[in-house]
């Protein structure tokens, strides 16, 4: 097996493995909007910390799910024509998306993200909201983490596609 190839299956293995540990937050996040549903109409009090934990919960699932559905082809394609076309096709295609597209993206989105993480950080970044979560810089640590993991498995990606131009099984054989 060569050394891209076990690069890509090992950040394979790392994007599902948080994909699939932050899909156990969703039976969380239904549990907060439950309670916050009985505590709102059967009580008749709210939570602007139940609130914004919904919203948070929800964010972190979904961007640490993005590079997992990445990595098991599960994300949305506008690829018209893929259909048409042959294993070699397949990986040029890949291989372009991920140099020209993700990778550019997710590289100075992940770069503004770390900013972001940074700033809130520093000045100790809460919820502006009386009863409002403490650390609003949880998130953003999240987002930067997400969209590093997204970039990292765009280069995974071109590394399976890279194999593959080159006649050689991208999931490590010859």
């Amino acid at each position: 097996m060569s050394g891209l190839a076990r690069f890509a299956r090992r950040v394979d293995a790392l994007s599902t493995r948080v994909g699939e540990t932050s899909a156990w937050l969703y039976p969380l996040l239904v549990a907060v909007l439950v309670a916050n549903v009985a505590l709102r109409y059967g009580l008749g009090r709210g939570s602007v910390g139940l609130e914004e934990l919904q919203w948070h919960l929800a964010a972190t699932a979904y961007l640490l799910g993005m590079a997992y559905a990445y990595a098991s082809d599960e994300h949305v394609r506008v690829d018209l024509l893929r259909a048409r076309f042959g294993p070699r096709v397949h990986a040029a295609i890949e291989l372009a998306g991920a140099l020209l597209l993700l990778l550019p993206f997710a590289a100075v989105a992940t770069w503004h993200a770390a900013d972001l993480f940074a700033g809130s950080v520093a000045m100790g970044e809460r919820s502006p909201m009386p009863g409002g979560l403490p650390a609003r810089w949880v998130l953003k640590g999240v987002l930067a983490a997400a969209l590093a993991l997204l970039a990292l498995q765009g280069l995974a990606t071109a590394a399976r596609s890279l194999e593959a131009l080159r006649g050689r099984d991208p999931e490590g054989g010859r």
